[in-house]
């Protein structure tokens, strides 16, 4: 019990110096990613990511940036609970004795089964931050689902609850959500072990100082998203999709039609500002994890 609290608690502190560094990154990847594709000889309400920040800015202030931020934010402790205590607990059933390092290996297969026990409470949480996130990009675009305007969090859920389903409502999106975070942490923990055991010369990598940390949790951050991003895309335009009037039957029929009709930069919207928040976000979470984790003993 005493490695779940440590795991509970670091990653609950980690969590939450990565949500308040990169959620205004992740804002603007979610306008990008759900802005309507434009009517024939129309601009996109964003011409790209700067544009998207100006226009935030202008109609809602800097706040608009951090829109959203509350559902993550309330339920930070949760998410980073499951992840890292999963991933706790299968480095315990992996490990040969008490102490041992693990490989790089064994570090993905870590990783993979945290994203299985993550997905199904990333899943609603995401829903409800894309909802606020997108719905000024959604503004105006003629759908029924533009004209719910939520005033918060809790707004949202209840709008789901009530109108889409169910409590089934807020897990729409799994699959794909799973599609990102199964595949992305795998990469994400193992790219992580293997950059600090390479800094570390070895597979001892408690020494590493906060510089060395900080550049393991960067790439290992940029890693989750170059693997995984298009799935991403197909999460956001799903759970952000007209429930009555869907434009998407599935993951497959969202993923084919996104590529008939923008090509392949259709998956990459939001790109930009995705990978400029990986880095510092998650060099932030990884270094707090670890010195929070290092200094409970």
């Amino acid at each position: 019990m005493g490695d779940v609290a440590r795991d509970l608690t670091a990653g609950t502190v980690g969590g939450a110096a990565q949500l308040i560094v990169g959620h205004p990154f992740d804002t603007i990847k979610v306008k990008l990613q759900s802005q309507p594709a434009p009517l024939p000889g129309q601009s996109p309400k964003y011409s790209g990511a700067m544009d998207a920040v100006k226009q935030t800015i202008s109609a809602e202030g800097p706040r608009g940036l951090y829109k959203g931020m509350g559902a993550p934010l309330a339920t930070v402790a949760a998410f980073n609970a499951v992840l890292f205590t999963a991933r706790g607990q299968m480095e315990s059933l992996l490990r040969s004795e008490p102490g041992v390092p693990l490989s790089v290996n064994q570090q993905i297969i870590c990783g993979a089964g945290a994203g299985i026990a993550v997905s199904f409470l990333a899943c609603p949480t995401e829903l409800i931050k894309c909802r606020l996130q997108a719905q000024s990009a959604l503004a105006g675009s003629g759908s029924s689902s533009s004209a719910v305007k939520y005033s918060g969090p809790m707004d949202v859920a209840k709008h789901v609850i009530r109108s889409e389903g169910g409590m089934r409502g807020l897990f729409k999106g799994l699959v794909p959500t799973l599609g990102r975070e199964v595949p992305g942490n795998a990469i994400m923990f193992g790219v992580y072990e293997a950059v600090k055991q390479f800094i570390a010369g070895g597979t001892d990598t408690s020494g590493l100082g906060r510089g060395s940390l900080i550049v393991a949790g960067g790439l290992a951050g940029a890693s989750f998203w170059i693997s995984v991003y298009p799935t991403d895309v197909v999460k956001s335009v799903i759970q952000v999709d007209d429930y009555r009037n869907p434009k998407f039957s599935g993951s497959v029929d969202a993923f084919r039609k996104i590529l008939a009709s923008e090509g392949v930069k259709g998956l990459y919207k939001g790109f930009g500002p995705a990978m400029a928040r990986s880095v510092p976000a998650n060099a932030a979470c990884f270094l707090a994890y670890e010195m929070t984790k290092s200094s409970l003993g």
